[in-house]
Parts: structure tokens; sequence; C-alpha cells
């Protein structure tokens, strides 16, 4: 199957438009493989890579097989992290936004109260990660009896975690009669049981086995003393002169360290951990994504859920422990066809990682001399003059499929017992207006926001802030920030 178009893989004209207003131009591999087969209704077991166009190869069919009339979730997908979580849900937003999909996501460290208001909203797919979501369905506020999908994310990282008791769990609770998806880098015998008890005869994909080649990243390698480390990362970085670098580190305290140090150092930089507060956790991913700041220090737990494509340089300050996990590092870097880099420091301590990583892969990290400190000096210069010169932000992948859509705010929610129907009613009396123009309507505690489509919102927003009243009362309307 090679060289298929969107077109060809007999998608609606709504998840067919969203997915080209996305920036998805001819589906990848995976999604290739698995699209069809999901469609078919077929349980897959899929070893895939991270940055292979995982995420649409499940979110474009189960967008597919919504039923928008119906108000219980139909789907379920299950994340090892927060970030993740975020992540899957707002790409399972945007694919099925045009078709009026609604996506939420339940994770921990967030008000369980906030999410229980969420999904007694009309919620068609639900992202979670397996102790939160479990909560929710002990609770009762998540309904599982309409449940047709479920798909398990990154489910060897599951494992890494200490969830697949949870995830297991999880599955117990579901109806019987569904199609399971699972999805891992690696399939270890675990996880291959896992398979073997809650899935009906699954179809096995396998994309871009785990195996890492030097064709577009180079891998090599610093001998270096743990107290020189930190001033040979510095060198690293005016010697290279990068664009965009995650620097990983194996515990949020080093984390903490290596970034404090390089910001007071004239280095500026933005950590990424789980020690942090969920919104700001958001916030830094979302401003790396955006190209806002170049160099990000992280936990590989922290940075799962990130993805970039633009990294140049992965900077390992702390070689991984797990042969694994080099390669999800290092898969971070020389995407879309380019060239990327990955560093490795390594101390006496080290070898004996350093040797299974190099089995692991089948080629030895190429060794470099500790750069001197004359050529340090003469480049620093360059590394300034980027330093100081303002990044060009990435365009929003979403921020053609916005223009489709007309966001308005109106200042009415369920304090003042709005309910979808009456915002629908309201918008219908507007002439020219029909249903297939109403996008997602969000209804919040004091406010609603309303997706207009079809080129319609002016119209809609005049008509909400002169005649149209909701529910009999007037209302004030203005177009979405956000």
């Amino acid at each position: 199957m090679n060289n298929l178009s969107f077109e060809e893989l007999n998608l609606s004209g709504q998840i067919l438009e969203a997915v080209h207003k996305l920036g998805y131009r001819n589906p990848s591999k995976v999604q290739q493989q698995v699209i069809p087969k999901a469609m078919e209704n077929k349980d897959i077991i899929v070893k895939s890579q991270t940055g292979s166009g995982k995420t649409a190869s499940f979110a474009i069919p189960l967008c597919e097989s919504i039923d928008i009339e119906e108000r219980d979730p139909q789907a379920l997908v299950l994340t090892p992290t927060r970030e993740l979580c975020v992540q899957v849900k707002d790409e399972i937003a945007n694919i099925g936004r045009l078709k009026r999909v609604r996506a939420a996501a339940v994770f921990g460290k967030q008000p369980f109260s906030d999410q229980v208001r969420e999904l007694k909203q009309r919620t068609h797919i639900v992202v979670g990660t397996p102790g939160r979501t479990l909560d929710h369905i002990e609770r009762g506020s998540i309904v599982l009896d309409k449940i047709k999908y479920l798909v398990i994310d990154e489910a060897d990282e599951m494992l890494n975690m200490g969830f697949i008791d949870q995830v297991e769990d999880v599955i117990k609770k579901l109806p019987k009669n569904r199609v399971t998806m699972l999805f891992s880098a690696t399939i270890s015998e675990e996880i291959d049981k896992l398979c073997g008890k809650h899935m009906k005869d699954p179809m096995k994909i396998e994309v871009n086995p785990e195996r890492i080649t030097t064709e577009r990243i180079k891998h090599i390698c610093y001998k270096v003393g743990y107290e020189y480390k930190f001033n040979l990362l510095k060198d690293i970085l005016i010697l290279e002169n990068i664009d965009s670098s995650i620097i990983f580190c194996s515990t949020k305290e080093n984390v903490d360290e290596v970034s404090s140090k390089l910001n007071a150092q004239g280095f500026p930089c933005d950590k990424l951990h789980g020690g942090m507060m969920q919104k700001d956790r958001l916030d830094v991913m979302n401003a790396f994504k955006r190209g806002k700041f170049r160099i990000l220090v992280a936990t590989d737990v922290a940075a799962r859920g990130i993805d970039v494509q633009d990294v140049s340089h992965i900077i390992n300050y702390d070689i991984p422990m797990e042969k694994e996990s080099y390669v999800h590092r290092t898969g971070r870097t020389g995407r879309a066809g380019k060239q990327g880099k990955a560093i490795t420091f390594v101390n006496n301590y080290d070898n004996r990682f350093l040797l299974q990583i190099e089995e692991y892969l089948g080629f030895n990290l190429e060794r470099e001399e500790i750069p001197s400190k004359d050529l340090v000096i003469s480049l620093k210069k360059d590394f300034l003059d980027k330093l100081n010169t303002k990044p060009v932000l990435k365009k929003d992948k979403s921020s053609e499929l916005n223009k489709q859509v007309y966001k308005i705010y109106i200042n009415a929610g369920k304090k003042k017992k709005i309910r979808p129907g009456d915002i629908v009613g309201a918008i219908l009396s507007v002439e020219g207006l029909t249903s297939d123009d109403i996008g997602i309507i969000d209804i919040q505690d004091g406010f609603s926001y309303i997706d207009i489509l079809n080129g319609k919102g002016s119209k809609v927003l005049d008509g909400l802030n002169t005649d149209i009243t909701i529910k009999g009362k007037s209302v004030k309307a203005q177009r979405a920030k956000k």
C-alpha cells in the first residue's frame, strides 16, 4: 500500500476537509495501514515509533465512527501521561471539529469537579490517563454503555510506569462488544499477554520497527567526568548553535538544577517535569511547540507528550538507563526528512548503559573530542547573534482549520440554566441558518462558546447582539479570542 491519498481512504467530506486544513498532505505509512482496518472494525496491535503519525491513524477512524446525536461517550483513549492526554484530545478535537465531534480530557492534578462538569455535556470521545479515568468510571461520571472503541496509546510506557493493572481494571468495565486498538513502540511479553486476554483475533501491523539508523540523525557521545558535565553542556550549546533542543535529565531535581544554572549563565531555557503545576507544564509545552524558546530541559515522562517537528538537537545530559528510552528521546529529532543530531554525555559509571544502547542500536555512537576553549570562544559571537534574534514563531497547526470556524462567546451559561437546545433554537431563528451551520457548543458556568460553520458567524453574532434572545433573555455576544 504505497502513496495512497486521504481521498482514497473513503473519508467523509467533513473529516477530509479538516485533515487537509490541519496540514496533512498524504497518509503516513501507519495511517495507510491502520485507518482502513479500523474503519472495518478490526482489533489492531500497532508497533510504531513516536513521530510516525499514529495519533491521527486512530483519531480519524474514531471521528468517522461517531454518532454526533449520541450524548454518552462512544470511544475511550488511554494515554500514559497528562501531556500526551491533552495532545491526543486536541488532535481528535481538531480532526472532528467540522463534524462537531466533542472530546474531553481527564487526568490527575486537575480539579475533579471541573472534569465532571465537562463530562455532563455531550461528550463523544474521552481521552484519559488510567488512574483518573478509573476514578470517573467508579464514580459514574463516565458512562460506558455506548463505548464501541478502546484505544491504548503508548502501551510500553504504560507498562514502564506501572499503569498496566489500572488499564486492565478499566478494560474489565467496558462493553465486550467493542473494537480495541493498541499502539506501542515495543511489544513485550506482558503487552502480548494483555492483547491475548482482551482483544479478538487482532491484526498485527508493524511500521518503522525499533531500529535507528544514521541516515537522518548523527549519533555522537562525549566522555566527560560528572563534575565537568555542565561546563561541557554550555560549550556544546555554543558549538552547535542550536535552533531547537531538548536536554534530557534523569530526575526532576537535575532538570531544576540544569535549567536554573543555564538561565543564570546566559542560556535562556525553560523546563518540564512531573513536579510542576499542570497549567505550567501545558504552557511550557505549547510555547516550545510554537518556537517561543529554543532550549527545553526535561525528564523523559514529562516530554512524552511533546510532538515537535523541528527539534534540531537532542542532548542526553544524563544517559538513559533503559535502551528503549534512547530510541524515544532521539526519535524527536530528524523528523519529516530533516537532519538531526543526538548528543550523549557519558561518564565512567555510564559505560555499561552505553554498551547496552549500542548493542540494541546495532552501531556505535561516534566518539567526539571535548571542544577546545579557543574553538568555543571563536564561535561565541555567532551563538550570541542567534540568541539575540527573536525566533520566528511556528504557525499553529489548527490555524487554517480555525478560519473555517467562527467561535462566539456569550455571557450566559449553566448558572442561567442555559442548555445546548436553547442556543440551537436561538441561532436557527437567524434567517438562512440551518443545523449544519452550528458546530460544537461548550457551556460553562457563567458563559458559553459556540462554533459557527460555513462562513455564517458574523450573521449569528449580529443577530445575538440585536433582536435574538436565549430563553427570552438578551445576551452579550462577541467573537471569542480563543
